[in-house]
């Protein structure tokens, strides 16, 4: 017991520790998915959803906290009541994501592991497993430091995440694990190769055959069955490949503008995924960023979610020298953790990308 335990809280300080830093990196993002849970087609606690960034960073921050104080054998008894609760929680809302296929991506990894509903109900079952061995032989659990230096340990780890915390939502994910980062090409994120996997689907045919049903299973051949032909369900047994961009669009007035937008050798993208939430103090300083940048031969384009009449209300109030294109919200919240955000790209590549705070540090050639 006593090396089964040590075992486990080895295993799970570390894995709370790694899954909370990726998200504390990007604290906003987590907070979406926050919000997905929270909408009235999921769980329906939309009274929770104004609060779902400081929900969101109170968790990856706790996150963090109870892998150190585990792994240091810091307040055991409160650590391991934490743990259960915390793994407890998890596991029902990946459960219920994979159970009624709610929210696909459960974000326990943020986007640096994609795991499939089921995947994740299954990690957070492993885990749930470790801390129950953890909760029944706390006595194991002994400290690795002294009683000051456990103190210290916690404290420093706490002022870190507090301060990368800051620091990330004042700028950008420090490390972006997005198909939009620096120096991604859009165009070739929306490619599939001639050679990708195809989905592969079973058909299930249903006959009349002498009176009775009879159900014939093919993966795409109509089967030959002498009878009467009722109705046929079809069931993915194997996703084909999806390429990492797949909800890109660039539209006006229901046109697709992104294939000859993106051959721009010259662009720059003002990303503001709703109008209504976005930072409106900060488009003085935007509108003297692109007037200089179309003094210097860029195309400029806003990118908003938000309808024409909230766009041109935009416009107007700061002068703005560019038209706004409509784009999926969930994809220019991917794009840029930044409401509004800018990319400077160059024919579909980013060069650069920027949150509103640092405008400063754009520079057009």
């Amino acid at each position: 017991m006593k090396y089964l335990v040590g075992i486990s809280r080895i295993f799970v300080g570390i894995l709370f520790i790694i899954s909370g830093f990726i998200k504390l990196n990007d604290p906003v993002g987590f907070s979406f998915k926050l919000e997905e849970y929270f909408s009235p087609g999921v769980l329906d606690l939309a009274f929770f959803e104004p609060h779902a960034l400081a929900i969101s960073i109170f968790v990856v921050i706790l996150e963090v906290l109870l892998g150190v104080m585990l792994l240091v054998g810091f307040r055991v008894k409160f650590t391991i009541w934490s743990l259960l609760l915390m793994i407890i929680g998890f596991t029902f809302l990946t459960f219920y994501s994979a159970y009624f296929n709610k929210v696909t991506d459960c974000g326990c990894f943020g986007d640096a592991i994609k795991l499939t509903p089921w995947e994740s109900f299954t990690k957070d079952i492993v885990l749930l497993v470790l801390i129950i061995i953890l909760f029944k032989g706390k006595q194991y659990i002994t400290p690795i430091f002294g009683a000051n230096a456990k103190r210290i340990a916690t404290l420093v780890s706490l002022v870190l995440c507090i301060g990368y915390c800051y620091y990330v939502l004042n700028h950008l994910p420090a490390i972006d694990f997005r198909p939009y980062k620096i120096g991604a090409n859009i165009s070739e994120g929306m490619t599939v190769p001639e050679d990708a996997p195809k989905p592969i689907y079973d058909y299930a045919w249903r006959f009349k055959v002498d009176g009775e049903d009879k159900v014939v299973v093919t993966q795409g051949n109509y089967p030959e069955v002498d009878g009467e032909f009722l109705d046929v369900e079809t069931t993915e047994v194997q996703k084909g490949y999806e390429p990492p961009i797949h909800d890109f669009t660039i539209e006006k007035e229901k046109m697709n503008f992104a294939d000859t937008l993106l051959q721009e050798p010259k662009l720059v993208m003002i990303i503001a995924y709703d109008l209504r939430k976005t930072n409106k103090d900060v488009y003085s300083e935007v509108k003297k960023v692109t007037d200089k940048a179309i003094k210097k031969g860029y195309k400029v384009i806003g990118m908003s979610a938000s309808n024409n009449e909230q766009t041109s209300a935009l416009k107007k109030a700061h002068r703005l020298n560019f038209e706004f294109y409509f784009t999926d919200e969930t994809a220019l919240k991917t794009i840029v953790r930044s409401n509004p955000g800018v990319l400077v790209l160059e024919k579909g590549t980013i060069k650069q990308k920027v949150h509103y705070n640092d405008l400063d540090e754009l520079t057009f050639d």
